[in-house]
């Protein structure tokens, strides 16, 4: 399946899904984990499927014999589950309409989870009933219909990426709730990139959905298919989720895109289910930002968060949200957090994490931890995110990164500032497109002193920009060949106004198609002058208002702020542009350009017949 049609069964299948929501009256929270069941249920039975002729062989082959197994333990043994019939998706949709349909999907469920030990009480089961209402009792029925659209032969990858798709849109549609389980995903791909988690041990403790997980593994595939790289292993994933409907979504996810590991339970601020000091190759996380009735005496003592300083100052009473009097609280939990994923990392492991912004210039106990980590050496980037790019909060927020390998030496750390860096997706959402993550840690490969990677990404713009210039060029013969058809007058205006109109709208389409090849052509040659310009040397070098490497004395000067603005400095565009406003007035420029080439091209079209048209005569 290519990547349109991806994403078109996607959409389609999100519209007709959301549709339904929107008719029967249920809030996007009271949807989202049954639907998202329903994408699980459609993936174990197309994968158990494909392995059931093999079942069915070896139970026959073993009939009659001493070491004859059941059904149940072979399928176990061959794809790590059993689907009893009940528990098939093509059972439950071949149900009649006077069924109980939530029952009986409700008991698959359950059929699942007793043949699955690590999905038991994952799956949802009474979220089924929600789905009925007094006077309507089809939505289940419906749904399941809409997703016997996933093709058969859909992959483990696509069920992936449409669970991803419809929890990225439950959570716009949760608005303010939606942010609690799930973490817009080229922000979690761009931290993918940096620290690169390519074999080992991954940490979350504050997983969400498990999209951190998700995008790991992504990175995986890719690296064993474009650098072939035979070092790649099967990451290992552990999860902790305070939100028990979350811990389902979490746990459906990694069984749907095929991961090893664990999901628990859990707070992490006052249970560490697995013993994570000095436990993982890598961490990664977008925690609660600004949380500030976390218990004192509960977490001063436990060396994952106090190794470099406990945030104490100002405490103050909870008594006031209704708490036990004189229970003191930590201020602000932001560094407990930035304290664990320090100390979780194996001494050569690497973190990446979404904190605010405010963290980065905090003051008093947190300003003092800050020194102690940046001399520890464990800091190794930090990055300042555009505005809105989550789907609950306009807050700015900055990325950190660790690698522990530094640890104990002075080094330089890397910043940079990422603000005017976005594709702008609704009036109140912004995103990164791969090429702008690719671009981004391309920074970071550089600083490493990685530059074969600039060079690797910088042919593959140049291929993609070269096939796009070669598909737009023989488009735009076929343009040119369709004007030159146009339909003659004829005594039958009706016949002629049709023809004219079909003409018309083949030339139409033709056009739109040569622009959108053109269009990607120019797209990827900016790509290639965006890091030429930076980087002319092909090796990392300080950019003004973009990236600067600061040494641990120039940090001190700044009081130890781990804000990029401080670094980065400011570019003083002569015309007074910023770069999203360049980018779009270039746009406009070349929309012009594009529609002078083609008056252009008619205009050349119009002189060679007539030309013919005189010497002919």
């Amino acid at each position: 399946m290519t990547a349109d049609q991806l994403k078109e069964l996607e959409n389609t299948l999100w519209q007709a899904a959301d549709k339904l929501r929107v008719d029967s009256g249920l809030k996007a929270s009271e949807y989202a984990t049954p639907i998202l069941g329903l994408i699980f249920l459609r993936f174990a039975s197309i994968r158990y499927n494909r392995i059931k002729p093999e079942i069915e062989a070896e139970l026959k082959a073993q009939k009659g014999s001493r070491m004859q197994q059941s059904e149940a333990e072979i399928a176990i043994a061959k794809c790590g589950f059993y689907l009893p019939k009940e528990a098939q998706y093509e059972y439950l949709l071949a149900l009649p309409e006077e069924e109980d349909i939530a029952k009986a999907i409700k008991h698959a469920m359950e059929e699942i989870e007793k043949y699955k030990p690590e999905l038991l009480d994952s799956l949802p089961k009474d979220e089924y009933f929600k789905l009925y209402s007094p006077d309507d009792r089809t939505l289940p029925k419906s749904l399941l219909k809409i997703f016997a659209n996933i093709p058969e032969d859909a992959t483990g990858d696509v069920f992936g990426k449409v669970y991803e798709y419809f929890l990225s849109e439950f959570a716009l549609a949760e608005g303010q709730g939606g942010g609690e389980f799930f973490t817009p995903t080229s922000v979690v791909k761009l931290m993918v990139e940096v620290i690169e988690p390519y074999k080992g041990t991954i940490f979350d403790p504050a997983c969400g959905s498990a999209g951190m997980f998700v995008q790991s593994s992504y990175f995986v595939d890719r690296r064993r298919e474009e650098l072939h790289d035979t070092d790649t292993k099967d990451l290992m994933v552990y999860g902790a989720e305070r939100t028990p409907e979350t811990v389902k979504l979490a746990r459906m996810n990694i069984a749907v895109n095929g991961l090893r590991g664990e999901i628990k339970p859990a707070n992490s601020y006052y249970e560490d289910p697995y013993n994570s000091y000095q436990k993982f190759d890598y961490v990664m996380a977008n925690p609660p930002f600004n949380v500030d009735d976390v218990n004192l005496d509960r977490v001063k003592n436990q060396t994952r968060f106090n190794e470099y300083g406990i945030p104490q100052n100002k405490t103050k009473s909870a008594a006031k949200k209704g708490k036990e009097k004189d229970v003191n609280t930590v201020p602000n939990a932001n560094y407990l957090w930035i304290n664990l994923f320090a100390t979780s990392l194996k001494p050569t492991g690497r973190a990446a994490l979404v904190m605010a912004n405010s963290a980065s210039d905090a003051r008093n106990s947190e300003a003092d931890i800050r020194k102690n980590l940046v001399k520890s050496g464990v800091i190794d980037g930090m990055l300042t995110l555009p505005k809105n790019m989550f789907y609950t909060v306009t807050l700015p927020a900055t990325l950190w990164f660790f690698d522990k390998s530094n640890a104990g030496t002075e080094h330089k750390i890397l910043f940079v500032d990422a603000r005017n860096i976005f594709r702008q997706v609704t009036r109140a959402l912004r995103e990164f497109t791969e090429e702008h993550i690719q671009n981004i840690a391309t920074i970071f490969r550089l600083f490493r002193g990685e530059t074969e990677r600039l060079s690797a990404l910088l042919n593959k713009y140049k291929a993609q920009a070269d096939d796009y210039a070669t598909r737009a060029a023989a488009q735009l013969k076929v343009v040119e060949q369709l004007k030159k058809e146009k339909p003659e007058n004829t005594t039958d205006s009706k016949a002629e106004e049709r023809d004219g109109k079909r003409w018309e709208k083949q030339v139409e389409e033709a056009e739109k198609q040569y622009k959108a090849l053109h269009d990607k052509q120019l797209y990827f040659e900016a790509q290639i002058q965006w890091l030429n310009e930076r980087f002319p040397n092909g090796v990392y070098e300080d950019v003004t208002g973009l990236c600067k490497a600061a040494t641990f004395a120039e940090i001190e000067e700044q009081d130890w702020s781990m804000n990029p603005g401080r670094y980065v400095g400011v570019v003083i565009e002569e015309d007074g542009l910023t770069e999203e406003e360049f980018l779009d007035e270039m746009s406009k420029r070349q929309n012009s350009l594009q529609e002078l080439n083609s008056t252009s091209n008619q205009l050349h079209l119009n002189i060679t017949e007539n030309l013919k048209y005189i010497f002919n005569d």
